[in-house]
């Protein structure tokens, strides 16, 4: 401490005051007009004249010369030594710029912060996910964010399961949505929900007109499925060895516009959750029977990127999402809870 000038010294002995006495926060310091002759400190000492500062910081060079002087005043030392082509930091300056680099620094982050919080959230927010789940999902979050929150502009990518998970890992997504097997989501992820799996086949098809279909049915069924690996294709492939029977797929696609036409065309067979073929159900192009005995269950699974999107932008629309995913889980096209 014997090394900071006083008006560190001061807010440091403050604080370890409050600890032994608590009371409402005391600081002292003129913060705006501090944090101004500090940051005119940063400019001179990376600049080495007060001439180059001054004009970087748009400001007259006598103004600077008394923030150095009341800083050094209230320092109670020299921070620069000038020297023929200007000036350089003392040793105490050469201790404190690191230090006051930090607070500058945490003074933006917060000025950031809380012109965020005043304004509507806006900017533009990235979402990965699989075309199964874009059909459902992005219609209607587009639909509700531009009525609450018109700021906001989202980008989607679709793509396999392999390319949303290169994406997040790439620092391309704010949010990503995926389908995770087994009893839980990796830790960190946000479980949205359960989906069950679905026998799907053509109009008028004997299997899928049941509406339930024990897994031991898709024994060497004419399928057409992803390629591995996938996760559906891994679980599927998991179970069946379990169950003793044999996955054939007679084609090997990454489409699910090709699932459905080639399945409604050539009375092939495939495995999606409910929500990726109610269109098609409803008008009557295709039929879904639900996989039980042993049931085959997915989690909607979200994670949140590492991307640099505007904060509270991606989390009003991480927060959107959730609510359309419980909607629609009320309209019985997936459910809240564990896997059975």
């Amino acid at each position: 401490m014997q090394g900071r000038p006083p008006i560190l010294r001061g807010a440091l002995a403050e604080e370890s005051q409050a600890v032994r006495n608590p009371r409402a926060t005391a600081i002292k310091l003129d913060v705006m007009a501090d944090l101004q002759k500090w940051r005119a400190f940063v400019a001179i000492a990376e600049l080495g004249s007060l001439t180059r500062a001054a004009l970087f910081l748009d400001r007259a060079q006598p103004v600077l010369s008394r923030q150095m002087n009341a800083l050094e005043r209230e320092c109670d030392s020299r921070l620069f030594v000038r020297t023929g082509r200007g000036v350089e930091l003392s040793e105490l300056g050469k201790d404190l710029f690191p230090e006051i680099k930090e607070l500058l620094a945490s003074a933006d982050v917060l000025e950031r912060e809380i012109r965020g919080k005043a304004r509507a959230p806006a900017g533009e927010v990235t979402i990965g996910l699989l075309p199964s789940l874009g059909h459902p999902l992005i219609g209607r979050l587009f639909k509700r964010m531009r009525g609450l929150f018109p700021g906001i502009h989202l980008k989607v990518l679709e793509g396999s399961s392999g390319q949303v998970e290169e994406w997040l890992g790439e620092g391309r997504l704010d949010i990503a949505i995926l389908y995770r097997y087994g009893p839980s989501p990796p830790e960190g992820e946000h479980s949205l929900a359960i989906v069950d799996s679905y026998l799907i086949g053509a109009k008028g098809d004997r299997l899928t007109r049941l509406p339930e279909t024990p897994f031991c049915a898709l024994d060497r069924l004419p399928l057409i499925l992803p390629s591995a690996p996938n996760g559906l294709r891994n679980a599927l492939d998991a179970l069946a060895r379990r169950e003793r029977i044999t996955i054939a797929p007679v084609i090997e696609a990454d489409s699910l516009p090709l699932f459905k036409s080639v399945v409604a065309e050539e009375h092939l067979y495939t495995v999606l959750p409910l929500h990726a073929v109610w269109s098609e159900i409803e008008v009557g192009h295709l039929q879904a029977s639900k996989i039980v005995n042993p049931p085959l269950q997915r989690h909607v699974s979200m994670v949140m990127g590492a991307s640099k999107g505007p904060r509270k932008a991606v989390s009003e629309t991480a927060a959107q999402v959730v609510a359309i995913v419980d909607e629609m889980a009320s309209k019985g096209l997936w459910w809240r809870g564990t896997p059975a």
